[in-house]
C-alpha cells in the first residue's frame, strides 16, 4: 500500500511539473517583453532563474505534503544509489517510475490544451539534435552533473533552503543552455517520455537510450562519485 501511495504522489507531482515547466520560459518571455529586453539575454536568464527558484520551492513543499514525492526518476535513482533514501527499494522504483512517466504524459497533454496559441511554439519538449551515441553521452553527462550538484547542494550546501534551490536553479539553467544543441536537454526521463508520447516517438530506441539509459547511468555515476568524495563518517567504537 505504501508503494502505491508513493507512486500516486509521484504521478501527481510529475504531472504538475511537466505542466508547469514550460511556463517558466513563457513567463520569462512576457516579463522580458514588458521590460523591453531580450528573453535570451543575461538579464533574461536571471529572470528565468528567479522564476525557476520560486517554482522549485513550491514543488519542494508540495512534494513534502505528498509524502516525499518526486518528479524525476534520475534524482530518485541517484539518492538510492548514494544510500540516502532507505525508504526506497528496487521494487518501489519499478512501480514509481512508470507512474512518473504516466504523470509526464498527463502534464504534457494538459499544458498543450490550455497554453495560448501565441506561446504554443515554446512547447516542444526535448529533441535529439546530434547522433544517437553523442546524445546518450551528452544526456548522461548533464544528468550526472545535475545529480551530483543536487547531492552536494542538499547535503553539503548552505542550510538556507531558498539559497539551496537558487543554486540548483542556476546549475540546471546552465546545463539547459549548454545542452540545448545536443538533446534539448531533459535530464528527466519522465518529462522526456511525456513529450515523446504526445509527439508519437515514445516507443523509439532514441527515447530509450538517450532519455532513459543515459540519465540513469549519469545519476548512478553521480551517486558513486559523491560517496567517494564525501564518504560517510566512520562510527566510533564504544570503549568498554
Amino acid at each position: 500500500m505504501g508503494v502505491i501511495k508513493a507512486a500516486a504522489g509521484d504521478a501527481i507531482l510529475t504531472s504538475m511539473w511537466v505542466f508547469s515547466a514550460p511556463s517558466m520560459g513563457v513567463f520569462t518571455s512576457i516579463i522580458a517583453s514588458f521590460l523591453g529586453i531580450q528573453a535570451r539575454s543575461l538579464v533574461g536568464l536571471f529572470i528565468t532563474t528567479i522564476i525557476s527558484t520560486l517554482v522549485v520551492l513550491i514543488f519542494s513543499l508540495i512534494g513534502k505534503l505528498l509524502g516525499g514525492a518526486s518528479f524525476n526518476p534520475s534524482t530518485t535513482a541517484s539518492f538510492y544509489a548514494a544510500g540516502l533514501n532507505p525508504g526506497t527499494s528496487l521494487l518501489s522504483m519499478a512501480v514509481r517510475f512508470p507512474a512518473q512517466a504516466a504523470g509526464g504524459v498527463g502534464g504534457a497533454k494538459a499544458i498543450l490544451q490550455v497554453m495560448p496559441k501565441k506561446y504554443k511554439h515554446m512547447l516542444k519538449g526535448p529533441s535529439l539534435k546530434v547522433d544517437l551515441y553523442t546524445g546518450v553521452i551528452a544526456e548522461g553527462v548533464m544528468t550526472c552533473v545535475l545529480c551530483f550538484a543536487l547531492l552536494v547542494i542538499i547535503l553539503r550546501g548552505p542550510r538556507n533552503p531558498i539559497v539551496n534551490i537558487w543554486m540548483l536553479s542556476v546549475t540546471t539553467l546552465g546545463l539547459v543552455v549548454a545542452g540545448n544543441g545536443y538533446t534539448g536537454p531533459s535530464m528527466n526521463p519522465a518529462n522526456a517520455f511525456g513529450w515523446a508520447y504526445v509527439n508519437n516517438w515514445h516507443n523509439s530506441w532514441e527515447l530509450f537510450l538517450v532519455y532513459w539509459i543515459g540519465p540513469f547511468v549519469g545519476a548512478i555515476v553521480a551517486a558513486l562519485a559523491f560517496r567517494v568524495w564525501f564518504p560517510p563518517p566512520v562510527p566510533k567504537e564504544k570503549k568498554a
